[in-house]
């Protein structure tokens, strides 16, 4: 293609980018969105789609700086989804962990805590400078820093494999399939606030200091008593994912293992091989380790989830399969299945790993025409993928939970690996098709993938899981509630009101109320469903909060699974319920137990 023709066609691209984002901030939500996808303006969609229109075949067939424009093209383009809640004026997006996390926000700001208190106080700290320094809300600040620790995701990845391999293709694909966002699944990790999942992020960059540092030769750059400066990135980095979240860190740390241990044999048993001039990481391994030790073994809740894994161990009770069971039984409940979410939330994930397990077998069978030097560090990725594994199928018999957020770390490094594999797959296959024929194919493949894989960058009800929109009159309802109450606990309509709680007084304001200690905080849904609402908690005055996105969930999208319209509305009626706040978005009614 022409120089002038390609310039205007990326031009095209960053201007559809631009309409999107005016067509989106345009369109405030006027109310909750069970699906950010639907809530946002068609036009938006258009405007993106065409973004990556442009994005995915300039980024696969050109080189040098066209491509870095075709990748900046199409990471503008999913940066701009990611920021969607920001663009769109959403007063919060995130319920659950993202509230807490927003009640740590508001604790550092009014003092009740300070960072090194906090276990990870990484992504607290940034959205506390946020606010700080740009007047913002909390809340907004909050949305600013799931954009801004989300960035360097599609920046490092494609910097990591151009380090790694030193091919183009292997660059375009791999910032490709980072649009695609895998390490975000939904189960376990969210695009939110969720320090978990926002330190997923973070490892690429942790990544890139790696390989930087091992293709160090000869150590011509070095730092007072020899340091390499690389060497001191990988330590620093790492240090900084410990504080935006230490599991993560921890895989860091296993990945950084299973390279030292490649090296270690590679020292006994090759003699001419480029891993031998690779500077080692033991002592960076040690180090980082012991930062790990020393910061999590003092803090009680990581002593804790350290005794919450071992108990769901030695029991099984609390283990993915029991989860999985759940999960597949209350499907079948609502007309969906398993096998219909596990392709709408991991049919990408499933073929992007199938592709590059695939590919390390074959390199390691000496099937593939990858250099020496590339094939050090497809090893090293390689091995480490096995100790991630083992580590997953620990979490999956212990936590399900955490099962699913290892998984979204092994992500990470396929994702990493996927641009080699997917660069030689192709190329492979261009020999048959020619190359044309190839990278049409390859255009036409990765773009239908990265629809279904937009999709689920956010809960909606494509995946049974309505958008986890936090609305004013939702914020607003919640803040009267907690500050109208007398000594009654309260009990949500199938979510219960601790969380609101921490977002709107923080976990350690002196202004936290008696909330918190409500058990699970919702109501029982059998006697509730019965009719009997005094006694549908325990048999205790309380407080019955219901919202939006209760009602939502429950009747839209789980369909009456739990609860009744019927039931819902007796309460209107019911002798014993007395409402005490509404608005269009919230209510809460005074329950008085029956007796």
């Amino acid at each position: 293609m022409r120089r002038a023709a390609l310039n205007v066609l990326l031009a095209i691209g960053f201007l559809a980018i631009a309409g999107a984002i005016v067509v989106a901030h345009r369109s405030p939500p006027v109310g909750y969105e069970a699906s950010i996808y639907a809530g946002t303006p068609t036009g938006t969609w258009i405007g993106l789609a065409v973004a990556f229109a442009i994005a995915i075949p300039v980024t696969l067939l050109h080189r040098g700086r066209d491509q870095a424009f075709g990748i900046a093209l199409g990471g503008t383009a999913v940066t701009t989804i990611v920021s969607i809640p920001v663009i769109r004026n959403y007063r919060f997006i995130g319920m659950g962990d993202a509230l807490t996390h927003l009640g740590w926000v508001r604790d550092f700001v009014d003092g009740d805590m300070l960072p090194h208190q906090l276990f990870y106080p990484g992504v607290h700290s940034i959205a506390t400078v946020f606010h700080l320094v740009g007047g913002v809300s909390l809340e907004r600040a909050v949305l600013f820093t799931i954009v801004f620790v989300f960035v360097p995701f599609v920046i490092f990845v494609p910097l990591v494999v151009r380090d790694l391999s030193g091919s183009a293709a292997a660059v375009g694909f791999a910032a490709i399939v980072s649009w695609f966002v895998l390490p975000i699944n939904n189960v376990a990790t969210h695009m939110g606030a969720h320090t978990n999942s926002n330190a997923l992020f973070f490892v690429p960059v942790v990544l890139f200091a790696l390989v930087a540092y091992a293709r160090r030769r000869g150590g011509a750059e070095v730092l007072p008593l020899g340091v390499s400066p690389f060497g001191a990135l990988l330590v620093l980095t790492g240090v900084g994912l410990l504080f935006v979240h230490p599991q993560q860190m921890v895989n860091v740390v296993i990945v950084l293992a299973a390279v030292a241990f490649v090296q270690y044999v590679a020292r006994r048993r090759l003699e001419d091989h480029p891993m031998l001039e690779h500077p080692t990481v033991y002592a960076h391994t040690a180090v980082l380790g012991g930062f790990f030790v020393v910061w999590s073994l003092s803090n009680e809740r990581f002593r804790r989830a350290g005794s919450g894994l071992i108990y769901g161990l030695l029991t099984q009770e609390i283990g993915g399969g029991g989860e999985v069971d759940q999960r597949g039984a209350s499907l079948a409940e609502i007309g969906g299945s398993l096998s219909e979410l596990f392709a709408k939330m991991f049919l990408v994930s499933a073929l992007v790993g199938l592709v590059v397990g695939l590919f390390v077998l074959a390199t390691w069978l000496g099937l593939t025409r990858v250099d020496r030097e590339t094939k050090s560090f497809v090893t090293y990725f390689g091995i480490a993928l096995f100790p991630l594994g083992a580590m997953f199928l620990v979490y999956f018999f212990g936590t399900g939970t955490m099962a699913f957020r290892q998984v979204g770390f092994i992500f990470v490094v396929l994702t990493v690996l996927s641009g080699v594999a997917l660069a030689h797959f192709f190329g492979w296959l261009s020999r048959g098709i020619t190359t044309p024929g190839a990278s049409t194919l390859a255009a036409v493949l990765l773009g239908a993938c990265l629809v279904l894989a937009a999709l689920t960058i956010f809960s909606s009800p494509f995946i049974y899981n309505p958008t986890q929109h936090v609305t004013d009159q939702q914020m607003s309802g919640y803040e009267s509630a907690l500050t109208h109450g007398d000594d009654r606990l309260y009990a949500g309509f199938g979510f219960g009101v601790n969380r609101y709680g921490d977002a709107i007084h923080g976990t350690e304001g002196t202004e936290r109320g008696n909330y918190y200690g409500a058990g699970d905080g919702v109501v029982n849904v059998t006697e509730f469903e019965a009719g009997n609402y005094g006694g549908a908690y325990g048999g205790e005055d309380y407080y019955f909060t219901v919202s939006a996105f209760d009602e939502t969930r429950e009747f839209e999208i789980y369909r009456g699974l739990h609860h009744s319209e019927s039931a819902l509305a007796g309460v209107e009626s019911d002798p014993n319920a007395n409402k005490v706040i509404s608005n269009d978005e919230f209510r809460m009614y005074a329950v008085s137990s029956e007796g």
